[in-house]
């Protein structure tokens, strides 16, 4: 857990930390820096699956349509072990949610939130689901990838929108 002087530390997490949680650490990276905020921003997953790898090739994929540099990311796990190095854990799904709280028990920080929750353009769910998860991409088309950009994106405006009033509360 970061001190006042320290940055802010975010890690967005998903289950496998190839789909979503790379796209969600990337799209908020950069908004991050063209607001100029003192905000580190990582990502993991909650199982270990996947640690070492690559993302997924649909989520560099879509990440490369926008622009944005997929190439530097290895998968990592959360663990309780490591959640205290953070200000704030971001889950893209109720799971990983629920997870994520597990790891954190009665500990007061880092607060522990779900993506979705600051995104205020209900466009961006067309499925309607109401507990405002990120679907996963995995082992699906493009479609459900640029569906992921789509909520991630607004999601993390919402979440850049926050952050200042987020790095005084810590």
């Amino acid at each position: 857990m970061s001190t006042a002087e320290d940055p802010y530390r975010v890690s967005m997490v998903c289950l496998g930390n190839i789909c979503r949680s790379p796209i969600a650490e990337v799209v908020l990276r950069e908004m991050v820096e063209q607001e100029g905020l003192d905000v580190v921003v990582t990502s993991a997953g909650t199982s270990s699956w996947h640690v070492g790898g690559p993302m997924d090739p649909g989520s560099a994929a879509v990440l490369a349509e926008h622009g944005l540099d997929p190439t530097r990311h290895v998968a990592q796990q959360m663990t309780a072990d490591r959640v205290e190095e953070f200000d704030l854990l971001v889950a893209m799904d109720r799971s990983n949610l629920a997870d994520l709280e597990e790891m954190v028990g009665d500990r007061r920080r880092p607060r522990v939130v779900l993506l979705r929750d600051f995104d205020t353009d209900t466009d961006t769910d067309p499925d309607g689901d109401p507990d405002r998860s990120v679907p996963d991409p995995y082992g699906g088309g493009p479609e459900g990838f640029a569906t992921v950009y789509a909520q991630v994106e607004a999601a993390c405006a919402g979440l850049v929108a926050r952050l200042p009033d987020l790095v005084r509360e810590r």
